[in-house]
């Protein structure tokens, strides 16, 4: 599958495989998989399902299936077929044997779309390497027989064969991706120790793919990031500053989107760009609560956020596209739900009742301090504006008076001067 602006005679024509076993994920499953097709410049062509309770090792569905998918893709001119599960290397020669056409798994569509998709170093690294890691344990089903021999003047026995030479190179290309993003870590690493030294709180966005993470971003924030409804628009992770009307600062950082049963290499791969969550003061799940299956939506969210060992830290659910959601349910949700709210990032309702949520949840990190300092120390009264939030500074006789919230860095600097507060 290809990206790029297509025609719709000129787009190829995939037919999609069902293979879900629960019923009641249909809806979800089936326009997730649909999304991830476009996304990836196909054009959805027919479809088949199979309630598979256990599959089979040689074509994943049974040889009825199989036929029955042939006829299908036949009558509707699909160029290429599309599971919606993972399929072993074996099972994927065996189904482009019988079926005469490329098949592909729900893997190999999302990586598809991640490659075209990454614009940064990072990202075009992590990709390979999920690509690289996908590809290892599948190289043997590309051979029918051994490859010419590769031997050699002196060497004793039948030598390397293809296979074993493809894998060594695999191999050789994930351990070079590997060191290469373990370098490209330590330089995040390094801005993030940055940051905390101009201690700013993180706030993340984080929520299903097409939540409206970006939107929101470029809400609070004034810029112009790709919004796009489309399954990961955004991959790359983006920081901003955000500096709020009375002094209060904070970074926000866009996250790549979370997915439903989001491949295994994708998770170890993105690792170091999903740790921008962990390291976070306080989450913003963002829940598209206009869509039907936003239930399942948030719970696949959940889900990877306890693989990252981050499912406790701090959290405000953020019921996004209030607008176009059944009347109603928004404010249902909001007395339902502790730390909620509801918004729409388009239109920018409700915005300013989550970011107070969102400062509740900071104010441990925050002390408030009064002080009286010393005018040869009124360098730390201007680092005050950038280490927190100032209430009020006057000038007086024996020096300067002040009323902030400071984060520990700062207030451990003022506290010997600490007085009482002014009636």
């Amino acid at each position: 599958m290809s990206q790029g602006y297509q025609t719709q005679d000129d787009q190829e024509k995939i037919f999609l495989v069902y293979v879900h076993p629960d019923e009641s994920e249909d809806a979800c499953a089936e326009a997730e998989l649909e999304g991830l097709v476009e996304a990836a410049g196909g054009l959805v062509a027919g479809s088949a399902r199979q309630r598979i309770k256990k599959r089979l090792r040689a074509t994943y569905v049974g040889s009825g299936k199989v036929e029955e998918i042939k006829e299908a893709m036949a009558e509707t001119g699909a160029d290429s077929v599309v599971f919606d599960c993972e399929l072993a290397g074996v099972q994927l020669k065996n189904l482009e044997e019988l079926l005469e056409k490329r098949v592909f798994d729900r893997t190999q569509l999302i990586l598809d779309i991640f490659a075209s998709r990454a614009k940064t170093r990072e990202g075009q690294l992590q990709v390979e390497l999920a690509q690289q890691t996908y590809r290892l344990p599948r190289l043997m089903s590309v051979y029918t027989k051994f490859e010419r021999q590769r031997g050699g003047i002196g060497m004793r026995g039948p030598g390397e064969t293809k296979l074993e030479a493809d894998r060594r190179m695999v191999k050789d290309r994930i351990s070079k991706l590997t060191a290469e993003i373990e370098h490209v870590k330590k330089h995040r690493d390094l801005q993030r120790a940055s940051r905390r030294n101009n201690p700013h709180s993180t706030v993340a966005i984080i929520g299903y793919t097409s939540a409206g993470k970006s939107t929101l971003m470029n809400t609070i924030t004034g810029s112009e990031l790709l919004a796009d409804a489309m399954p990961f628009a955004t991959l790359d992770p983006t920081t901003r500053k955000v500096d709020l009307e009375d002094g209060f600062s904070f970074f926000l950082v866009d996250t790549v989107g979370f997915i439903r049963k989001l491949p295994t290499q994708l998770v170890a791969a993105f690792r170091a760009t999903l740790e921008e969550t962990v390291h976070a003061d306080v989450l913003l799940h963002l829940i598209d609560i206009s869509s039907p299956d936003w239930e399942a939506q948030r719970d696949a969210v959940n889900e990877t956020l306890s693989e990252l060992a981050a499912q406790d830290m701090p959290c405000v659910s953020v019921f996004n596209k209030m607008d176009a959601a059944p009347p109603g349910l928004s404010d249902q949700l909001t007395r339902e739900f502790e730390d909620s709210c509801a918004i729409s990032a388009l239109h920018g309702d409700g915005i300013d009742e989550m970011i107070q949520l969102m400062r509740s949840k900071l104010t441990g990190k925050y002390k408030m301090l009064i002080a009286l300092v010393p005018y040869d120390k009124t360098q730390l009264v201007e680092s005050a504006y950038d280490y927190g939030r100032v209430i009020k500074k006057d000038y007086r006789g024996e020096g300067i008076y002040l009323e902030a919230e400071l984060a520990p860095e700062m207030y451990g600097k003022l506290e010997a001067f600490a007085c009482a507060r002014e009636d």
